[in-house]
């Protein structure tokens, strides 16, 4: 796991949400472990850091995987019926992540 890849991630992700995810939560990834990025979209103007935080959904995926969601390399439903990444909390902010995910892989 690399600490440059999850520095990518956060920095791809703050750059997709700007001031405003329209998540209405905060949503953590964390990369198994290894570190997290936390998407405060309950914060005015939306904020996204390496912090770790309370959260109302959390996935679990390695930072690889989660790059290659944004890739479109992985599907996020086949990713979560394999086992590659797990969701606790609300699971319908992980719903509306589908938007932020094109944007940070450059669609």
């Amino acid at each position: 796991m690399s600490a440059d890849l999850i520095k990518e991630i956060t920095e791809g992700l703050r750059k997709a949400i700007g001031d405003n995810s329209g998540l209405g939560a905060r949503l953590k990834f964390d990369y198994e472990g290894q570190g997290q990025t936390l998407v405060d979209g309950k914060a005015t103007p939306n904020t996204v850091s390496n912090d770790d935080g309370p959260a109302d959904c959390t996935i679990t995926i390695s930072a690889e995987n989660l790059m290659k969601m944004f890739r479109r390399e992985l599907d996020p439903t086949a990713a979560f019926m394999q086992g590659k990444m797990k969701v606790t909390g609300d699971m319908g902010v992980a719903m509306r992540l589908g938007p932020i995910l094109q944007k940070a892989g450059g669609g």
